[in-house]
């Protein structure tokens, strides 16, 4: 037993070195690995927030300093009168206040149908449920572009051209990937609360404003996010629809500008900035919902 015990411990000191040695050498690998995944991560952030960054001080600077190489990434100095001069050159103000009126309404539009035809097709039984649900998803196959004639004849008729309708009402009659994502996101809910619900003597329209809504408050604040994006950036629909330039919208007054004063840049790229900062500010406010939303849509039961 002595023996033994000699030789025990004169090998222990010899492995609590190597031991040492491996978790350090694991810790320094772990950390290179960290190191070098954040640096590219960096590098890729960089990469992308360059154009904005150019973009922002371009709009700050005077005529002929936004194609100088090095760039002039701080202006000398910051003419913020770029931004006062583009309501004097086009009405910008009509159609920021355009844009905002049919993206609000579309918003609304599309919140309030898409839950309401998720929620029939997730938490509601009834015959032929799933197979019109397999069709309403196979409409995402149909390219939109291919339904543009049709559905300006189908306005047309209705005595609906030069007018917002077009823009707003399709909002109201359902959008195939929201329902499919709301109801993914309906079903990670427990049956066992509707239950409870229609129990205590809730209708369906109880239990789902009272109780189904707020809980997927994430997955519909992603609905209004994608319904907000499309709105504000759709540029193809009021260019088809819309006729009279009281009546422009944000996308048709930047590519009027374009075409009428190509040669102001500082101009053109605050009325660009002052374009995207509502879609920026709306990701920033909603980052943690929307991204909630995104995560938990895909994991129904």
């Amino acid at each position: 037993m002595k023996t033994e015990l000699t030789s025990n411990q004169a090998a222990s000191p010899n492995l609590a070195p190597q031991g040492l040695a491996k978790r350090r050498t694991k810790m320094f690998a772990r950390f290179l690995a960290s190191f070098v995944k954040y640096f590219l991560i960096s590098c890729f952030g960089v990469a992308f927030l360059l154009p904005f960054l150019w973009l922002v001080s371009s709009s700050l600077n005077t005529s002929g300093q936004e194609f100088v190489l090095p760039p002039q990434w701080w202006p000398k100095p910051f003419h913020w009168s770029n931004f006062a001069e583009v309501f004097s050159y086009i009405p910008f103000a009509r159609f920021y206040w355009n844009t905002i009126v049919i993206t609000i309404c579309t918003v609304i539009g599309s919140n309030l149908s898409n839950v309401i035809v998720a929620y029939g097709f997730s938490r509601l039984k009834w015959k032929g449920r799933d197979v019109l649900f397999n069709l309403v998803l196979s409409s995402l196959m149909i390219p939109s572009i291919s339904i543009l004639i049709p559905q300006y004849l189908l306005f047309h008729d209705f005595g609906w051209i030069n007018t917002y309708y077009p823009l707003i009402v399709p909002a109201f009659a359902g959008n195939a990937f929201f329902i499919f994502m709301l109801r993914q996101f309906f079903r990670t809910i427990p049956e066992e609360i509707s239950d409870a619900a229609r129990v205590d003597g809730a209708s369906e329209l109880r239990t789902l404003v009272s109780i189904i809504a707020p809980l997927a408050r994430p997955a519909i604040a992603t609905v209004g996010v994608f319904s907000f994006m499309g709105a504000w950036n759709d540029f193809l629909g009021p260019l088809v629809y819309l006729n009279s330039e009281n009546k422009y919208t944000l996308a048709l007054g930047l590519n009027m500008f374009v075409s009428l004063y190509s040669q102001k840049w500082p101009y053109m790229m605050a009325a660009v900035v002052m374009t995207v900062i509502p879609v920026i500010l709306l990701f920033f406010f909603f980052q943690k919902t929307f991204l909630r939303g995104i995560t938990l849509t895909g994991m129904s039961r």
